[in-house]
């Protein structure tokens, strides 16, 4: 279903961008993603994670494909375009071993979490390295498997600290504001918090991993609501990794486990699902299989091409507000999908 509409809602699919690759014009395990402000608007910076596929490699080989993307999606397929792509696996200066959120200020500053490395990395809008910030522990300020991260507009950081079960609240140099959550499964606690969003009232988001749900709370930490339970059925999630809000106020979710993302209101109820539906390859994929005889063959004998167009344990989502469309790091697929929001939707006459 291409064009979905729901509660007034209609979500109309535009376009896969993506295919598998170390380097160039495709992803390796896209994680994450988030929009550029200013004179990078359209673009989106895009965070891979990369293939485990070296041997003797003491960080747990992750390296094959590692870095951050820049690209501008483009409005229609065809119209993407790969601009720069910066950072590498290592531990230097500028670099990172497991990359795990993203995140653009209004300066157009780019902030890079590490769950490996326990560090923000900063780069400009071009990818050139800046600073970083960071050290290990449970401390004020201290990280263990920092993943996703938000701006709110006053440019400070919301970091989710995973592993200690909080969220930290700093500064863009990484001086410590506040805590939000500790360990538990009531209202107002977390269990592996992962991805963050913030709407227009800097309430914050947080895509409660464990506890199969998503928290908000105030822009001064206050518990304001939960959506979502655990499960497989209509509105309910299993393991959700991201959470993004759009300027309707309506919420979307990674559900990440469930291959699906389920989208809410802003009183927490259940709107609709999203499973994806890329039912052509993207420009960039399409290019790399007609250079393949034996490719383009094979893919004419498949019988049942539905498996191709879904999400697959998808990772992170971004709602673009400029172009009012979301767009979704499809992590399994190396590609990413993007819906249309339509506002001024005439349904189709039922007299053909």
């Amino acid at each position: 279903m291409q064009t979905q509409i729901a509660a007034g809602r209609v979500f109309d699919f535009s376009h896969a961008v993506g295919r598998s690759a170390a380097s160039g014009t495709g992803f390796r395990h896209p994680v994450a993603v988030a929009m550029g402000t200013g004179s990078n608007a359209s673009a989106a910076y895009v965070i891979n994670r990369g293939f485990e596929m070296i041997p003797n490699v003491h960080w747990n080989r992750t390296a094959v494909g590692v870095r951050i993307t820049k690209v501008v999606p483009g409005l229609v397929s065809g119209e993407e375009e790969l601009v720069t792509e910066f950072s590498k696996y290592g531990d230097a200066p500028g670099q990172v071993i497991w990359p795990a959120g993203v995140a653009v200020d209004s300066q157009g500053l780019v902030y890079v979490t590490d769950e490996w490395l326990n560090r923000i990395s900063v780069f400009d809008g071009d990818g050139n390295y800046l600073r970083c910030w960071g050290s290990t522990g449970s401390g004020a300020g201290e990280f263990n498997g920092p993943s996703g991260i938000v701006i709110d507009s006053e440019d400070n950081l919301f970091i989710a600290d995973t592993h200690n079960h909080r969220v930290q609240k700093t500064t863009s140099e990484g001086v410590l504001l506040a805590t939000l959550g500790s360990f538990g499964s009531e209202g107002g606690l977390l269990n592996s918090p992962w991805g963050l969003a913030a709407d227009s009232d800097d309430n914050i988001y947080v895509a409660d991993h464990r506890n199969h749900r998503v928290q908000k709370f105030s822009a001064s930490g206050e518990f304001l609501a939960s959506f979502g339970s655990g499960g497989t059925g209509r509105g309910e999630l299993g393991r959700p990794s991201s959470v993004a809000v759009d300027s309707d106020g309506d919420v979307y979710v990674c559900d990440w486990a469930n291959d699906r993302v389920q989208v809410y209101g802003a009183d927490a109820r259940f709107i609709t699902s999203l499973i994806g539906d890329a039912h052509e390859l993207s420009h960039w994929a399409k290019m790399t299989v007609a250079t393949n005889p034996d490719a383009v063959k094979r893919r004419r004998e498949v019988k049942n091409p539905e498996v191709e167009w879904r999400l697959s344990m998808p990772a992170d989502l971004v709602f673009d507000n400029v172009n009012r469309r979301l767009i979704v790091a499809d992590t399994q697929r190396q590609r990413i999908q993007i819906y249309n929001k339509l506002r001024d939707y005439t349904p189709p006459s039922r007299t053909l």
